[in-house]
Formats: structure tokens, C-alpha cells, sequence
């Protein structure tokens, strides 16, 4: 029988903050007395470098007080919550003993108490993700692996430390700290270039160095991860030649043929064996020619080699449950529909590691293919790989060469054909009305004839609806409506409800006049889901063309469908390197984000029942489904639930697609529609993608509606 010990269901954190690395190390003895189950240690590299990663910046903000050096998070966990608030005044007391205060002029720091539980598994998983936080550096120079857990005793922790950082600047580097300063064990990785031979040779001098230390010290080499190909080179200098005999005497009895784990623990490699390491001397990427911004890393292709290389294999794209990444894993459950199959394969082939033209081969198309641009890793991914953006310039790759076939090619210019195909909606519209034809535009178009198309409207938005200008004698306040495609071909009705919710909540709608006569403005979607950024890019500049006067004067911009809106925060800017592209992104909101502003203009009518509220996949990327709760939560007698999704599986065109529509039902089957079945059908949905309405229409014959909608119909 295993003896286990239940979980504590009562703790508390204090975080406390110190002005430099040395003190926190030599404060660690004096706070494990106090009976902590925890004391774990993060440095002022890994907070800069969390505060850069969406999903855990808010963490940071919430907890870390001015420009620390060094964090050491303390959790108690004992039963009686007084006891924790007991042990937590002493840890308070203790700062103050050691001469810490956040009004000194030298010894700066203190506590953060933390008592909110859902806040403190917020800190917990941000230590737990260290590791990735502290790979999300940019540059080549990353921290590497070779002497990360090495321990010893708490008293010669600080001096064992201090010791260590002066070998990294002997060497010219710096070493990134975190991990478990309770039991004198730091997780630390020298920040080098292992693509130089120069910073190769560091790493062995370094590791000799450090294992000369540890012995001094008294320690172990290996504290915790085991010695592996990395360390097992330094057992003799740790055990002695006589035990390293006994260790070979034991494997050889056990294991005469030497397969178990060869290499380990004896008859090791050396450390620095480029064998082993994953950039070869052979190394070398393919200068491929970019159309997007890639600066903000480094390497060959203007930085995507450098974005395509921030994967660093650890897996969190092939979590099953929580957050969002990454839908075509969960649906299927193979490698190369993760995030990290598609940038190993990525970088292999841009390494010339597939052969030539591996960029555009068959395995190079399956690996993608799934790929419905979430957005999720961008946000989910610790170390921030961006395979949304990597996918549009993969497509542009491969649409350059090779062009779009039929189906693609209606997906992408569809904004541009809509006002003339909007005049013959009743034709169009017969497609799901005549047995036959819809299995015609299969076979013809590449359109599944197991769903019915959206329907054209005849009673389409048109611009003429708003004013083309500013009311000067008007006391509301001016905002641009940027009108999508979708919504206003086939969903009219939500742009009529935002405009009329708008200007209850004192707001001026107005659509601007473009700079080409009788153009309808685009955000790029569909042509940046194929390819054709310099199709999308012309959508770009008429907007910023046409909106930029207003911009410089303090207008925004707001818009229904969360995929266009958004992307003038992500791939516009991508596109168009100038201020006037930051200026739009600075200035654009969702419909619900420019909402919740001022939520005290919005005055509800009383709603007796219940709400589904689906997030969007780029609502979520962006964290901007709260407001959306943020404005449920003020409706009298309402009760809300945000279901747990992952992807609905439209995405767009995906859905469509007879090649990838089984696909995209098992990823709606996976949260999103047995959420919805569980609860009653009176329960009303609520989902602002345009694509997630329609998934939910099609999969389970039930209606969802935008916000806007249901907010005309409920404020007064």
C-alpha cells in the first residue's frame, strides 16, 4: 500500500522581495525555519521576461512591487487558516528583522501577502512554467542546460551563488535563476550562443569549473534531474574511481550488452560531444524571403528562423484540457498537428535537414494543414511561438509558387466579389435549396455538401446607413465602426444592433469615406489565410488610409467580428511598419472592450434567465473575453457561465472545406457542443465569431447571437 498525504486545502503565499540576488540567497536559511512548505526563488530575468508573455503578466502586476532583484515565494499550508495568517505575520516580522522595508533607502523589499487562492495557483504555475519563461528569450543566446540543479547546504547557499555568478563573469555571460531555495537546489543555466564554437567552449569550462566548486562546497553535482549524458561525465570527480567501479560491476551484472541507457551514469560521452547537441556544426538556415515582420528575433529569413527556434519541445501544445492550444492535437492526437510538430518539421526544413524544397513538399503541406490559426500558442505557449503568423508566410511561400486552388481562391477574394454576389443573393442562396447543387460545389468548389453555406442577404448593411462624418454640433462622442465582411452580408442585423446600443451608450457611429471611390473596407482576413499578404496588404493601407486623419485626433475605432478587429492589433502592424499602423493598434476595440469603458452608460432591463457565453479563439489570445463578462455580470437577475473551450473548429473556411470538415466537427465535439447539450434549451448562447455561430447552427441546430444583439434587445 502507498501512504499518501491529502492535499492542503488551506495555504498562503508571501512573496518576498529583496533588492538584490545575494540577499535572497542568504535570507533563504533564515526564513525555512519558519516551517514553510515552500520557498522557491525567481529572479529579476525571469519576472522582465514574464512581464513580456501575455498569459502571465497579469500574475506579475498582481504581486511584484517595484523592480525586485530576486523573489523568494513562501506558501504555508497548514490546516487551521489562523495558524497560516500566524506564520505570515512572522514572515513579515522576519523581513523586518533582516532590515528589509519598502520605504528604505538601501535594504528595499517586504511581503506581498497573497491570500486569494486563485490568485496564488496563478503564481505557483508561473513558477512551474521557469523553465519556458526563461527560454522565451528572443535572441540565439539562450540559457542552457549543462548545470541546473546543482544543491548545497542552505547555510552556503548565498556564498555558493555569489561563487557561481563570478564564474559567469569570467566568462562573459550571466546565469538565469529560479527553482527551490528551501533545500539549497537553484535551477541555473548560463545564458550562451551554443551555435559558436566560442560559447561551446565557455559552456565546458564553465561545467569543470562548477563541478570544482560544488565539491568544495560539499554538494551534489545533480540534485534533483538525475545525471544523464550532461553529467555523467563528472561521477568520478563526485563519487571517487572506486565507487564508479562498483556502479560498473552493478550495470554489467544487470546489463551485460550495455542497452539500457547507455551512456549514463557510466562510460558517459563528453558533455560538449556535438553529436548530442541540436545545432551540429553543419547547422545552417535557409535565407528564404520574408514578407512579414520578423525583427523582434534574430537569425536568417529577416528573424524567422529565430521564431521558428523558440520552440523548445516542452509540450504545452499537447495539454488536453484548459485554455485553447492546440485544437488540432486535441482532435487528433498526433505530433505533427501540435504546435511543436509544426516548428520542428519548420525547422528542419528551413535547415536544409529534409532536403531541398522541403519547404513545399507534401509532408511540409500535411504538417500545416490543421493548423486553423487559434492564435492560441502565441498567448498558451511559455516561450511564445507564434505559428499563426508563421503559417500566413508558410502560405506565401507555397501560394507563390504554386497558386491557390479554386476553393482558396473564393475564400480569399470573397470581400471583393461580396457587393456584386450580394445582388444575386437569392440564386446563390439556392445552393442548400436545390437537392444536388450543393454536392455540384463539392465536386466543383471544394465546399462540403454536409453543411449549408451562409446565406447571402438581400437586406445586406450599407454605408449610407451611418453619417461619413463627424457631427461638430454633436455632444457624442465620435467613434469609426469598422463594418466586416461577414457581418454585413450576412449577418446585418448585429451591426444594426451595435449601431443602435452605441449610440444609446453616448456614443457617434459614423463610417468614414474611403479613399477609392465605392470601396468597402477589408482587414485582409481571408487573403492573409492564403497566402496573399500583398492582397492584404493593399486592404491595409486603404484602411490606414482612410482612417488615420480621425486617428491622429483621437478617434477609435471599434468592430463586431473579432477576427478582423483584431488583427489590426496583430498582423496589420506586421504588415506595415509605420506609426500609423501603432496608431490603429493603439485605437481599436472590440465591440464589448470599447463597451466596458464606461459601463454605468449602459442601463439594463432585468433578464430572467440563463447565458452560454462562447469565447472567441482571438478573444481569448488577446484576454478580451472578460470584458464581455464584465458587462453580463451588471444585468439584473442573469446568470452567466463561460464554457472551457478549445476551438470551435470552423475557423473561418476550415470548417467548409470538405477536407478538413470531419476535422472540424471533432474539434466542436471535444468541449464546446457537449457544453451546450448539458444545459436546457431555453439557455441562451452567446459567441461574437461569426465562424462559432455558425459551427454551433450547423453541429446543433441551436442559434447563438453577438453580443450586440442581445444587448438591443436588453438595454434601455
Amino acid at each position: 500500500k502507498l501512504k499518501l498525504s491529502p492535499l492542503p486545502s488551506k495555504k498562503i503565499m508571501g512573496i518576498c522581495h529583496f533588492p538584490s540576488f545575494y540577499e535572497a540567497m542568504d535570507a533563504a536559511q533564515h526564513i525555512v525555519p519558519l516551517d514553510p512548505v515552500a520557498v522557491e526563488l525567481v529572479d529579476d530575468t525571469m519576472i522582465k521576461l514574464a512581464r513580456q508573455i501575455d498569459i502571465f503578466k497579469p500574475t506579475v502586476e498582481a504581486v511584484v512591487k517595484g523592480n525586485p532583484a530576486s523573489l523568494l515565494l513562501v506558501e504555508f499550508a497548514e490546516e487551521d487558516m489562523e495558524e497560516n495568517h500566524q506564520r505570515i505575520k512572522k514572515l513579515n516580522q522576519l523581513m523586518k528583522d533582516l532590515g528589509y522595508s519598502w520605504s528604505g533607502s538601501k535594504k528595499v523589499g517586504g511581503v506581498v501577502d497573497v491570500i486569494d487562492n486563485q490568485l496564488q495557483s496563478k503564481v505557483s504555475e508561473m513558477r512551474k512554467s521557469g523553465l519556458n519563461i526563461m527560454m522565451s528569450m528572443k535572441q540565439d543566446a539562450k540559457p542552457v542546460s549543462f548545470i541546473e540543479d546543482c544543491a548545497v547546504e542552505l547555510k552556503d547557499l548565498a556564498e555558493y551563488t555569489d561563487s557561481l555568478n563570478k564564474i559567469f563573469e569570467k566568462y562573459d555571460t550571466q546565469g538565469t535563476w529560479y527553482a527551490h531555495a528551501s533545500v539549497g537546489c537553484l535551477h541555473v543555466r548560463p545564458v550562451l550562443n551554443m551555435k559558436k564554437e566560442d560559447d561551446v567552449v565557455k559552456m565546458r569550462n564553465i561545467a569543470n569549473e562548477t563541478s570544482s566548486l560544488v565539491k568544495k562546497f560539499k554538494g551534489s553535482y545533480s540534485g534533483e534531474h538525475g545525471d544523464g549524458i550532461v553529467r555523467s561525465e563528472f561521477n568520478e570527480v563526485m563519487f571517487g574511481s572506486k565507487m564508479i567501479d562498483l556502479f560498473k560491476s552493478i550495470k554489467n551484472s544487470f546489463d551485460p550488452s550495455g542497452i539500457f541507457n547507455p551512456g549514463k551514469i557510466i562510460d558517459a560521452p563528453k558533455m560538449d560531444s556535438r553529436e548530442h547537441f541540436r545545432y551540429a556544426p553543419s547547422y545552417n538556415s535557409e535565407n528564404i524571403h520574408t514578407i512579414l515582420d520578423w525583427s523582434s528575433w534574430t537569425g536568417q529569413s529577416g528573424g524567422l528562423q529565430g521564431a521558428i527556434e523558440m520552440c523548445n519541445n516542452n509540450g504545452a501544445c499537447r495539454k488536453l484540457d484548459g485554455g485553447v492550444m492546440c485544437p488540432s492535437f486535441r482532435a487528433t492526437r498526433d505530433e505533427k498537428d501540435s504546435t511543436r510538430g509544426r516548428a520542428n518539421t519548420l525547422r528542419l526544413a528551413i535547415s536544409g535537414q529534409l532536403g531541398k524544397e522541403a519547404m513545399f513538399g507534401k509532408d511540409m503541406a500535411e504538417t500545416m494543414k490543421l493548423c486553423v490559426s487559434c492564435k492560441a500558442c502565441k498567448r498558451e505557449c511559455p516561450t511564445g511561438v507564434d505559428m499563426a503568423k508563421m503559417k500566413i508566410e508558410y502560405s506565401h511561400l507555397k501560394t507563390n509558387k504554386y497558386g491557390l486552388d479554386i476553393n482558396s481562391r473564393l475564400v480569399s477574394y470573397l470581400p471583393r466579389y461580396a457587393p456584386l454576389a450580394s445582388k444575386f443573393s437569392m440564386i446563390l442562396n439556392l445552393r442548400d435549396k436545390i437537392p444536388g447543387l450543393a454536392k455540384i460545389s463539392e465536386i466543383l468548389f471544394g465546399f462540403t455538401a454536409k453543411r449549408e453555406l451562409p446565406k447571402w442577404r438581400k437586406d445586406y448593411f450599407k454605408n449610407s446607413e451611418l453619417p461619413d462624418s463627424i457631427d461638430k454640433n454633436s455632444d457624442k462622442t465620435p467613434v469609426i465602426l469598422f463594418v466586416d465582411t461577414f457581418n454585413r452580408y450576412y449577418e446585418p442585423e448585429n451591426v444594426r444592433s451595435a449601431i443602435n446600443v452605441l449610440k444609446s451608450t453616448g456614443y457617434f457611429p459614423f463610417i468614414p469615406k474611403t479613399t477609392k471611390k465605392n470601396k468597402q473596407l477589408c482587414c485582409g482576413r481571408t487573403f492573409l489565410s492564403n497566402g496573399l499578404v500583398e492582397e492584404a496588404k493593399i486592404e491595409a493601407e486603404n484602411i490606414l488610409a482612410t482612417f488615420y486623419p480621425y486617428l491622429e485626433n483621437g478617434i477609435s475605432v471599434v468592430g463586431l467580428e473579432p477576427s478582423c478587429i483584431l488583427s489590426f492589433r496583430d498582423e496589420l502592424p506586421s504588415l506595415i511598419q509605420t506609426n500609423h499602423a501603432q496608431l490603429l493598434k493603439n485605437n481599436s476595440y472590440t465591440f464589448e472592450e470599447l463597451l466596458v469603458k464606461d459601463l454605468k452608460k449602459l442601463n439594463f432591463k432585468k433578464f430572467n434567465g440563463n447565458i452560454l457565453l462562447h469565447g472567441h479563439c482571438h478573444q481569448k489570445a488577446f484576454d478580451v473575453v472578460k470584458p464581455i463578462e464584465q458587462i453580463l455580470k451588471q444585468v439584473p437577475d442573469l446568470t452567466f457561465e463561460t464554457i472551457e473551450t478549445s476551438c470551435c473548429g470552423m475557423a473561418g473556411a476550415f470548417g467548409y472545406d470538405k477536407s478538413t470538415y470531419d476535422i472540424s466537427m471533432k474539434m466542436a465535439n471535444d468541449k464546446l457542443f457537449p457544453a451546450i447539450k448539458k444545459n436546457n434549451s431555453n439557455t441562451k448562447i452567446i459567441a461574437d465569431g461569426t465562424s462559432c455561430r455558425c459551427q454551433i447552427k450547423d453541429g446543433l441546430n441551436k442559434e447563438a447571437i453577438h453580443l450586440a444583439k442581445f444587448l438591443d434587445k436588453n438595454v434601455i
